[in-house]
């Protein structure tokens, strides 16, 4: 059964989108200021349909989304994700009267979106964290302390904020919040870091949270935190592999133009070999998201493992592919301005956010040995009866 053939509509979507981020997005991106929202291209984003699309599309249609924006303009591919990572826990677990206020705005392109949850102390292990949600007598909780590398801060016009409402419980004393940047108390700074989108710190001093910015249930927000990165670590994967195959084909050409020692670099067995396993890799890469993200529209009861696999293989590959596609072009791949030059950029941070390699590795291990545990304990519960091996002789 060909689970991951795309049909003619998806194809053409695909090649749509393609076009789209190469003609029109990669433009506006480039005239935006690295470490700043860009808010013109966001615009676009929302002109076109695409934050419509963001929200309206299962985890497939996401990866199939991100992969093709990433292969045209990754700072379109970035400024969308970013949308849904903070939005999401809005759509799936916001009230009604969050979504009425946030999501049109959002969808249209008008409004800034955040997923605040690392924390200085907090970032791997995101149940330890500790920004304080201080109960005040019949008037909800003042928020105290701070959040660190936030996409999008601090020029967000809104965070979905995670914070701490029962001291000691980790994962259950946590309660989501949709907090507007302009309340009392809350300030940030940008931070200036090696990916070109946005990141900044956020501090909030006494910043007053009612039950009425509560995302889903007091002492619920790790659940709306898990479902949003269940969601989006296959599509993580799926921006890797479109900058994977973006290096890939940028290499393709260049070694097949480029002559060296007589030839093309083509000819070069080393350097065909080098393509055959970079291309191996990224159609690898490429069909584990699609079934990671197949596996989460179909409500697989595996999908931690497989979003962790998909995310941990896409984008150990992008790094690989990238880095090799570098040195096979040689010193011009590392001036400023290459399309290589801002991939490789751009490819290391994948490795980290919504969760870095070791901790998929670990999300990987511990489902292995739930199942292993499981499958003994099932078995151990049947007697079976002998049966004779062979005839009787």
């Amino acid at each position: 059964m060909p689970v991951f053939s795309l049909d003619p509509e998806q194809t053409a979507w695909c090649a749509g989108l393609r076009a789209l981020a190469a003609d029109t997005l990669r433009p506006l991106a480039e005239r935006g200021e690295p470490g700043r929202v860009n808010r013109p291209l966001l615009a676009a984003l929302g002109e076109r349909g695409l934050l419509r699309d963001l929200f309206g599309a299962g985890a497939l249609d996401l990866c199939l989304l991100r992969e093709s924006l990433a292969l045209g303009c990754t700072e379109a591919e970035t400024a969308l994700a970013l949308q849904g990572l903070g939005t999401t826990p809005v759509l799936r677990s916001g009230t009604d009267a969050q979504r009425a206020r946030w999501l049109p705005e959002v969808t249209a392109g008008r409004a800034v979106a955040a997923f605040a949850l690392t924390e200085p102390d907090a970032g791997s292990d995101a149940a330890a964290l500790a920004l304080a949600a201080v109960p005040e007598r019949g008037a909800g909780w003042r928020l105290t302390g701070e959040k660190c590398w936030i996409s999008n801060a601090p020029e967000a016009d809104f965070y979905t904020v995670f914070a701490r409402t029962t001291p000691g419980a980790r994962a259950r004393g946590i309660t989501a919040f949709l907090v507007p940047a302009d309340r009392p108390g809350l300030t940030g700074a940008p931070v200036e870091m090696l990916s070109p989108h946005p990141i900044g710190t956020l501090a909030f001093d006494g910043v007053p949270v009612t039950a009425a910015d509560v995302i889903g249930a007091p002492d619920r927000g790790f659940p709306v935190a898990l479902e949003t990165l269940n969601l989006f670590r296959p599509s993580v994967g799926a921006f890797a592999v479109g900058m994977a195959q973006a290096a890939l084909d940028a290499t393709l050409d260049h070694t097949a133009r480029r002559t060296a020692f007589g030839g093309p670099l083509a000819e070069l067995q080393s350097v065909a070999h080098q393509t055959a396993e970079m291309a191996t890799r990224v159609e690898a890469a490429r069909l584990l998201v699609l079934s990671a993200a197949a596996a989460h529209d179909a409500g697989a009861a595996d999908v931690p493992a497989r979003s962790a696999m998909a995310k941990l293989f896409a984008t150990e590959t992008a790094q690989y592919v990238v880095d090799a596609a570098v040195q096979l072009h040689g010193a011009r791949a590392l001036r400023r301005g290459h399309l290589l030059e801002h991939l490789y950029r751009e490819v290391r941070a994948p490795r980290i956010y919504e969760g870095a390699s070791g901790v998929q590795r670990s999300i990987i291990a511990k489902q292995l040995y739930a199942a292993r545990t499981a499958h003994t304990a099932c078995a151990s519960q049947v007697t079976a009866t002998p049966q004779p091996y062979g005839k009787d002789r």
